[in-house]
Formats: C-alpha cells, sequence, structure tokens
C-alpha cells in the first residue's frame, strides 16, 4: 500500500535574502569557500560546543566536506548555506538543514558564525531566514535544533526564533574533542504551524 502523505522534496534555492543576509550554497570548488569553511570548523568556540566524526584539519579536507555536503543536496537529504553580508557579500558563517526524514517532513537545523561576525544577531538572522524557507516553500513540517546543554548562546537563538525547548536528550552528543565520552543535549523545534516569530 502507498503512504498517500505527502513527502517533503528538499529544492536548495539559489539564494536566499532577509534580515540584511543572503544565503547561497556553499560551492566546494572555491577557495574562498573552502578556506572560510575550514577557518569555521576549526575555530575553537565550535570546537569546544560541536565534535565532527571526521574532523577537518586543511584546505582539502574542507573542500571533501563541502563535496559531501554538496551529495547531501543533490540526494535530497539536506541543505548547507553560506550565510554572508547582504550588501558587502562578506562571509559570516554557516546554516544547514539537514538529516531529513521526508515521510515525516521533518529536518535538523544547526549553525555557525566566524569569530569575527559575532555578536551582531547573525546566528539569529540566519536561523529566522532558513527556518522560514524550510518550513514553507522547503515542505518541512518540523524543524528540530538540538545544542550541547551549557550552551546557553544557542539556546537563547532557539528560542528567539520560535524553537520552543523539547527536553534533555541524555548522553547524544559526543563530549568536546572526544569520540568515546558523551555529553546531554537540549532538544527544540518548531512546527511549521508554529506562529511566526518577530524579526530580529
Amino acid at each position: 500500500m502507498v503512504s498517500s502523505h505527502p513527502r517533503a522534496r528538499l529544492r536548495p534555492p539559489s539564494g536566499l535574502r532577509g534580515h540584511g543576509l543572503f544565503l547561497r550554497p556553499w560551492d566546494p570548488e572555491s577557495a574562498a569557500d573552502a578556506e572560510t569553511w575550514l577557518r569555521g570548523i576549526t575555530d575553537p568556540e565550535f570546537r569546544r560546543w560541536n565534535t565532527p566524526l571526521r574532523p577537518v584539519t586543511d584546505l582539502a579536507g574542507a573542500r571533501e566536506s563541502l563535496r559531501a555536503r554538496a551529495a547531501q543536496t543533490a540526494d535530497g537529504a539536506g541543505v548547507s548555506f553560506h550565510v554572508a553580508d547582504a550588501d558587502s557579500g562578506t562571509a559570516l558563517g554557516h546554516i544547514g538543514v539537514t538529516e531529513i526524514r521526508p515521510v515525516l517532513r521533518c529536518g535538523r537545523v544547526g549553525y555557525w558564525v566566524l569569530p569575527e561576525a559575532r555578536g551582531r544577531g547573525v546566528a539569529t538572522r540566519a536561523l529566522l531566514l532558513a527556518a522560514e524557507w524550510a518550513l514553507t516553500d522547503g515542505g518541512l513540517h518540523r524543524l528540530e535544533l538540538e545544542h550541547a546543554v551549557g550552551h546557553t548562546a544557542s539556546c537563547r537563538i532557539a528560542e528567539r526564533c520560535g524553537f520552543l525547548p523539547e527536553g534533555t536528550l541524555r548522553g547524544a552528543m559526543f563530549a568536546a574533542g572526544r569520540h568515546d565520552a558523551y555529553r546531554d543535549a537540549h532538544l527544540h523545534a518548531r512546527l511549521a504551524t508554529d506562529a511566526v516569530p518577530p524579526g530580529p
């Protein structure tokens, strides 16, 4: 029996504009994109809260990581956006909608901001923009956001963007810099039927 429920068919846009930002897909063949990606995911503050399964340490690894992201987009499993200032084009960070579960129309969002761009509401503005797209044109019903317990900045950003707290996930993330130890995470989520939060 074939299900009649609609499935999410994530078709990434060529770009999203709003809240003073421009979001576009990363280009694995761009030297500038590879350099930005490398700086972002090797930043000590990023590594404090995130432990990649396969750490990236050089530009070659950054390009491979971006190619893997592009393959996920081609498969409909997610989309990763380069976040830039809408006027100057200056790179600011990253936001991605990944781990798409088409039948449930559910995905997960994650982001990071370059050190020099912090304190300017970049993550909040990018999350508002990406979530609005994912929950409308992106076809998702539910968007989840997970962060390590203790990451109060991410907690505030999530709530500011309409992602309601849903509880604590025990041992759901790797501990900082380790693959043999775990830490708890807070789960937030926003539904397509939730009220749209006000802009920044």
